[in-house]
């Protein structure tokens, strides 16, 4: 029980952690940047962070996660708890994976959007 809630709160600032990198993502540039390229990235990567909904279905797939876990932990082995907790970092973590590529192409749009060269 107590090896399961230690796994649980790594993961959770894990998933924190992976949710928030797609915001930081530094492009790669076809040329020299312009004057106003790092103003434009920062403002792009506020874009990206900002998008609170993505936090909200983080949070909602890992609760959906945790439920799935734990009525089939109970159905296979009687350990619920079990269930819920690997149910829980399963959807979280894929979520928070989906949302910082999802942020990742916020900053990429962004900025082409802005008129810069961005290659990827």
């Amino acid at each position: 029980m107590k090896t399961q809630l230690s796994l649980s709160a790594a993961a959770l600032v894990l998933m924190a952690a992976c949710a928030d990198s797609g915001a930081n993502y530094q492009p790669i540039l076809d040329g020299t940047p312009t004057p106003a390229y790092q103003a434009d990235l920062a403002d792009c990567q506020a874009l990206a962070r900002n998008q609170t909904q993505f936090d909200e279905e983080t949070l909602g797939a890992t609760v959906m996660g945790a439920g799935v876990g734990a009525a089939l932990g109970e159905a296979e082995s009687g350990d619920a708890l079990g269930g819920a907790v690997a149910g829980a970092l399963v959807g979280g973590v894929s979520s928070a994976a989906d949302v910082s590529e999802r942020r990742k192409s916020i900053v990429l749009e962004c900025l082409r959007g802005r008129g810069h060269r961005v290659v990827g």
